[in-house]
């Protein structure tokens, strides 16, 4: 399970986000205390760790669904992230739940273990079925892959189905039309590949590896490094040089750079990528403010598609 340096600690904030998507019917009263409208108790309550498969959940749900995101602020780290007694409220309630696995939100697991509720749990990871290479780890950041992605959809309206049986043909129908908002993106994939398939990039982290790999493009960046920037461990000097040394030696056509995760190491690779104007492609980790699934994905590989054609 990756740690992560105190710097991010920091930027965390306690308690949990909680974010309304559509469908979310409850409102505060004068006291300050939840009331819920008549339309509210024939919701299904749901659980995300992210809200990246909040949104996802939300697409597929629509009006059917109140969605709890224990995590929807891009400063908050969920490898990192406490839980508290309001998340545990909320998933003692949830008749669905979802969560990444493959240890990066492992918060849930151990709220679920503490409780008695039985909700119906998504493993995104466990969707996936990606098991981790031989001699290496797993790359949990499965939402950067878009069949993976398709696959959660299904999930989710099965689960939903589950709960609520006489919308179930509006949960797959909902399903069916969000997977058919994927294809473009891995289309766009795919013209990558045909354009630049087996050029070399670099990376700060594996978040977006999976997009860069969908996209024919090779990671060329020092496997320490990026293992060291997820830990939030030190980067030796020799690494270090080994990464700058693919911007000055023009080794790479762009660097793929992790916003939610900034130190000194991953400012001195952005600078000098820049340096030696070498484009840089900014990801996150979660969902931008004001962005859904499908606008953020397609400008992140509209972003890679547009630094690699420089």
């Amino acid at each position: 399970m990756p740690t992560f340096p105190s710097r991010r600690l920091a930027a965390l904030i306690t308690g949990a986000s909680l974010v309304a998507l559509a469908g979310c019917s409850s409102d505060s009263g004068s006291d300050g205390s939840a009331s819920q409208s008549p339309a509210a108790a024939s919701v299904i309550p749901v659980v995300t760790s992210t809200n990246v498969y909040g949104d996802i959940v939300g697409r597929i749900g629509g009006a059917k669904v109140d969605i709890t995101s224990i995590i929807s602020d891009p400063d908050q780290d969920p490898h990192s992230y406490e839980a508290d007694t309001q998340n545990q409220l909320a998933l003692s309630k949830a008749k669905v739940v979802v969560e990444n696995g493959g240890g990066y939100d492992d918060f849930v697991d151990r709220m679920l273990k503490s409780g008695d509720s039985s909700p119906d749990v998504i493993n995104a990871v466990k969707v996936s079925g990606k098991t981790a290479p031989k001699g290496g780890e797993l790359n949990e950041h499965v939402w950067y892959d878009f069949p993976t992605v398709a696959k959660i959809a299904d999930s989710v309206a099965a689960a939903l189905g589950k709960a609520d049986p006489a919308d179930a043909a509006v949960f797959t129908k909902n399903a069916e039309t969000f997977k058919t908002k994927l294809q473009p993106l891995e289309a766009k994939e795919a013209q990558i590949k045909k354009a630049h398939g087996g050029e070399a990039v670099a990376i700060t982290e594996p978040v977006p590896l999976y997009m860069i790999e969908a996209s024919g493009l090779k990671n060329a960046t020092p496997a320490e490094f990026s293992e060291a920037i997820e830990e939030g461990s030190d980067v030796s000097p020799k690494v270090l040089r080994d990464a700058l040394a693919l911007f000055s030696g023009k080794k790479v056509k762009a660097l793929v750079y992790n916003q939610q995760t900034s130190g000194p190491q991953t400012e001195k690779a952005e600078a000098a990528a820049k340096a030696a104007r070498v484009p840089v492609v900014p990801v996150t980790e979660t969902l931008p403010q004001g962005k859904d699934y499908l606008g953020w994905m397609t400008s992140n590989v509209d972003a890679l598609a547009s630094a690699l054609d420089q």
